[in-house]
């Protein structure tokens, strides 16, 4: 059986509200309610325009299926970083200059990408790869 696609990433955040509004705002995805039981104060789950949902986002007292210890704001330990692609560079550097987000650009012009590095909220770092910019 092969692995079919990433599915999610869970984010566990005591930022719910901001780290939702700055996904949101910088990458379009759509803030949603998660199922239930769990409430909207614990838990929004992303989705992307094809409703898919990217991430989870969820506060530090959502219950967990599978608990470990977790500090919101530090580094993501092993996982370097989460990439996205995305198509609209200008667009996207332009919001996070707006929401004075701090980022670097990588350009890559041997294979034809422009990559963008930016933390969210949380400190978790986001590659976003535009590949013909």
């Amino acid at each position: 059986m092969l692995v079919q696609r990433l599915d999610h990433v869970n984010i566990i955040t005591d930022r719910l509200a901001e780290t939702a509004r700055f996904y949101a705002d910088v990458l379009d995805l759509e803030e949603r309610d998660g199922p239930a039981p769990l409430r909207p104060d614990q838990v929004r789950w992303m989705y992307d325009a094809g409703g898919n949902a990217i991430l989870h986002l969820n506060s530090v007292d959502c219950p967990r299926a599978f608990d470990r210890a977790v500090t919101p704001g530090s580094e993501t330990g092993a996982i370097h970083q989460v990439a996205l692609r995305r198509e609209d560079f200008a667009e996207i550097t332009a919001r996070l200059d707006a929401l004075g987000c701090d980022y670097r650009v990588n350009d890559l012009s041997s294979v034809g990408l422009k990559q963008i590095f930016t933390a969210d909220p949380n400190n978790v770092l986001l590659e976003l790869n535009f590949f013909g910019a």
